[in-house]
């Protein structure tokens, strides 16, 4: 099914229609922010919080109205529909959207095995199953090639075994968002060309900001990485790990990533995601969430 033929069978909305929040009366902020659960994998891995609790400690101890999910954290519960409805409740109830779940261990939607890559579809569709019960408008997948082969062959299977779940993802009116996070996914070109490959107006990337690291040692330029991504993104992800003494994030030009998603228009959320393991939770979230608030200001002003 070409691209101008799956638009009119299905109707489907724009890539902005899908993600972007409806504009308000008012000025509405150049984005908006949201948490991601993988900011407290410390936490919940431990048991010290669960993840029935993410909504209220994401309002309650961060004031977030927005968060982003990780599947590991309720494995067993995608088609478990009583324990769904208690958390879109439980989230509905404090005014936190669910914006998307991210998806991993679910097989290879580049496999060469015919069988493997069937199953990786089939694995992937239970949690579009549930991000329509929780009210998402995505699901992040990896697809970063694998099964051997030239990067080009990689990519045409990739972009098969994608098109075919974004496909099933359009009744649904749900995206299928790939994040430049494992394998040849972290060389921004060539997720580039598997996205233009799928072709679709469902399929789209979470930008990150980290995860540009290449084989052998080498690094991916993030700048040029964000520049290429963002014409297709659909979520983006300021991950942070570590902070330097004025509380910025090490390593990388905040303002600059910023600025390159400004840039490109995208007015949805920016989602918090602190993955450090050396200082608290807490601290990284709340200076993350810190850091973001202040350059949207910045940026807002035309800085």
């Amino acid at each position: 099914m070409n691209r101008r033929a799956f638009i009119q069978r299905t109707g489907l909305f724009t890539a902005t229609a899908i993600t972007s929040p409806i504009l308000a009366a008012g000025k509405e902020p150049l984005f908006r922010l949201s948490l991601a659960e993988w900011s407290l994998h410390r936490s919940l891995y431990a048991g010290k919080i669960q993840h029935l609790d993410f909504p209220s400690v994401a309002k309650k101890d961060y004031d977030f109205d927005a968060i982003e999910l990780v599947n590991s954290f309720f494995q067993e519960k995608a088609r478990d529909a009583a324990y769904l409805r208690d958390f879109k409740r439980r989230a509905d109830d404090l005014g936190v959207k669910t914006l998307l779940i991210m998806c991993d261990g679910e097989g290879e939607l580049g496999s060469p095995d015919a069988k493997k890559q069937n199953e990786a579809v089939e694995n992937h569709r239970r949690w579009l199953d549930a991000a329509a019960a929780l009210g998402c408008h995505s699901i992040r997948v990896n697809a970063a090639g694998g099964g051997g082969g030239t990067p080009e062959e990689q990519a045409g299977r990739t972009a098969d075994g994608l098109r075919r779940l974004c496909e099933f993802a359009v009744p649904m009116k749900l995206n299928v968002i790939v994040e430049n996070h494992i394998g040849l996914s972290c060389n921004a070109a060539w997720l580039v060309s598997v996205l233009k490959q799928v072709g679709l107006p469902n399929c789209g990337s979470l930008a990150d900001f980290q995860n540009f690291n290449l084989p052998g040692g080498k690094t991916y330029d993030r700048y040029k990485g964000i520049a290429e991504l963002m014409p297709f993104a659909k979520g983006v992800s300021a991950q942070t790990t570590e902070f330097d003494a004025d509380g910025q994030p090490k390593g990388m030009d905040f303002r600059r990533l910023l600025k390159l998603v400004v840039d490109s228009g995208y007015r949805g959320y920016v989602e918090v995601e602190f993955s450090g393991e050396r200082i608290p939770e807490a601290e990284g979230i709340r200076t993350s969430k810190r850091v973001l608030e202040s350059l949207r200001n910045e940026l807002s002003a035309g800085g």
